[in-house]
Formats: structure tokens, C-alpha cells, sequence
């Protein structure tokens, strides 16, 4: 499914977008002779207004990224920050991009100045999970706590990957002061990554079965993998319960409701990026679809309209704020 687009430069309905995208005119005029210590502070005071745990870098082209740093709950402020954008010749990010010729650099962390070729990466793929776990390794970790270990993996990762990659990807990252055997160069970490992402170019459905708290049968599908990155503008919650007139003895859809269930998720499917059917869950009756929307869509208003026309009962629709896609995590493998 598409990322729903909006054009470069649509206003945002955050205020502090707005204002922020007001203010950059007179600031970019600025930023062409390097950035001054006094137009730093005034940058981050008015980043830190969208939301206080955002990142940002200047970088050449010129550019401008506002990052989550992998914060699945920030993605979607910092692609609203980016929708909202001017075409005005710089490149805008909404998440740091790859950069593989920063791994043979230099980076400064607080007093301690690591050299990058000197980092060793451990990879292990799991493909039930499609993760890769990163061990990683610099010999100098021996001499910095591990807050700082971990502050150089991640952009290690982020300059190997690109920010997004690494959240759709990497799995359980740990530092370590001995170099893991068979370890790579983090230059290798995207042909791995690329092993263990090309069988799910395109998500599936897993199902499983259980039981409904009234001791009933009850099937599941969830979609997988989903990544909160390839739907930044989706942070609402919805659920669409819909009660079903024909079931079996254990209370399951079967024909004509279950023709019916699938014309109801064929329709979701055709709002487009809008929304995102995460998984959805049948038992004692009752089908309740899972999605995630974009709240300035109109894709709620739209659901309301589909499950208003439900013939097999009185249908629900209820939604509430979650940009972490927290609701969704008891149903990942």
C-alpha cells in the first residue's frame, strides 16, 4: 500500500509546523554562511516547539532533516514537518537518509573521537521475526559508557541503513568490548539486510486461532510484516466492529456474512494510504477490524459511511490517538 501524498508545501494543521515553515524564509537566508550560534538556538527552539525529542541536522545539498530517530510515535510529526515543506531548493528529510562514505570517517562524541573503520558489526537474521539482530563492536568502547557505545552504533546503522531501514529491520541491538566472531564491516550490513527483507516486499497475512473470553472459537490475521514507517501519517487508531448474521456452531462467519466481510475489507483497502489494515480478528459473532489512519484524511468520516451501510447488524466505529502503534503490539509475532 502507497504512502498517501499530500503536495509539496500543503500547510500543516500543527501550529508549530506552521509557524516553524513561517519563520524559514528569514533563517535559510541565513544558513549560507554556515549557521551561527544564535540562529542554532533559534532552529532547535522552534524544532523543539513540534515536539521536544525531536532531532535535526544541517547538511550539505543544502539540507534540512527533522528526525523521530527511529521513534515510531515522532515519525509522523517529522512527516507533516516535511509534507508542509517549500519548494524552495533545499532537500527536506523527515528521516536521515543512508550515508555509507560517513562509515570510513571520524565522529566526535563528546571527548571521545572514534574512527568509524574500526567498527565490526555481528549479524544475525532472524526470518521468523524479519530482524536482524546487530551486535556491534569498536575497540575503543572498552574506554566510554554504554549510553555512548549505543549513541555510535545507532548512527553507525543510520548511516549504513538509513533511518527508516533500521526501524523496519534491525531488531535487538546491543554494544559489546569484544569483537563477536564472524563479525562484518558495517559497509555489509544492507546486503544482509536486503537477504532477510526480500521475501517480504510484500506483506502476507498470518493467521492463528484461539479462544474468545466466552470460550468460543476465534481466528486472527494480522498483516506482516507492517512498518510504522511506511505509513508515517497514520497515527489514529480504528476499530471497526462488525457483528455478523451467519456463523457456524463455534460462532464463525460463513457464507453469505463471510462474502460479505471480505467486500467490507476489499472497500478498506481501496481508501488507499489513507488507512492501513493492521489485523483483524473474528469470534462470538462479531468481525473487529484493526487499522491505523490519517486523521486529516477524512478516511474516519468515510469508515463511518461503509459501516453505516452494514446490513448484518448494528456496526461500530471508535478511534483514538496512538502514533506508537501501541494498540497493535499484542498482535506481533
Amino acid at each position: 500500500m502507497g504512502i498517501f501524498r499530500r503536495s509539496p508545501g500543503t500547510p500543516s494543521s500543527d501550529p508549530a509546523i506552521a509557524r516553524f515553515w513561517e519563520w524559514w524564509p528569514e533563517a535559510r537566508e541565513r544558513l549560507n554562511d554556515g549557521v551561527p550560534d544564535d540562529l542554532a538556538q533559534q532552529l532547535a527552539t522552534r524544532i523543539e516547539a513540534m515536539h521536544p525529542d525531536l532531532e535535526w541536522e544541517i547538511g550539505p545539498g543544502p539540507s534540512l532533516t527533522v528526525s523521530g530517530g527511529g521513534v515510531g510515535e515522532l515519525r509522523g510529526i517529522a512527516e507533516r514537518w516535511y509534507q508542509a515543506a517549500p519548494d524552495d531548493g533545499w532537500e527536506y528529510r523527515p528521516a536521515r537518509a543512508a550515508d555509507p562514505a560517513m562509515l570510513e570517517g571520524k565522529l566526535q562524541l563528546e571527548e571521545h573521537e572514534f574512527d568509524l573503520s574500526y567498527v565490526r558489526l555481528g549479524l544475525r537474521a532472524d526470518t521468523r521475526r524479519a530482524r536482524v539482530d546487530v551486535t556491534a563492536y569498536h575497540p575503543d568502547f572498552l574506554f566510554v559508557p554504554e549510553e555512548t557505545q549505543l549513541t555510535l552504533t545507532y548512527r553507525v546503522l543510520d548511516w549504513a541503513l538509513g533511518e527508516d531501514d533500521v526501524a523496519r529491520w534491525i531488531g535487538n541491538v546491543v554494544a559489546v568490548t569484544e569483537e563477536p566472531m564472524d563479525a562484518l564491516p558495517p559497509s555489509m550490513l544492507s546486503a544482509v539486510v536486503e537477504q532477510i527483507a526480500a521475501p517480504f516486499r510484500e506483506p502476507a497475512w498470518l493467521t492463528g486461532e484461539g479462544r474468545t473470553p466466552l470460550g468460543h472459537a476465534a481466528r486472527v490475521a494480522v498483516r506482516f510484516p507492517l512498518h510504522r514507517q511506511d505509513h508515517p501519517l497514520c497515527d489514529l487508531y480504528v476499530a471497526v466492529t462488525l457483528p455478523y448474521a451467519h456463523a457456524n456452531p463455534d460462532r464463525l462467519p460463513v457464507e453469505p456474512s463471510a462474502s460479505a466481510l471480505r467486500d467490507f475489507e476489499k472497500a478498506i483497502e481501496a481508501m488507499g494510504g489513507r488507512v492501513v489494515l493492521a489485523a483483524y480478528e473474528s469470534g462470538d459473532g462479531r468481525r473487529v477490524f484493526h487499522l491505523y489512519a490519517d486523521p486529516d484524511s477524512g478516511a474516519v468520516a468515510e469508515l463511518d459511511q461503509l459501516a453505516a451501510g452494514w446490513s448484518e447488524g448494528r456496526a461500530k466505529v471508535s478511534s483514538q490517538p496512538d502514533p506508537a502503534w501501541q494498540v497493535l503490539e499484542p498482535y506481533q509475532p
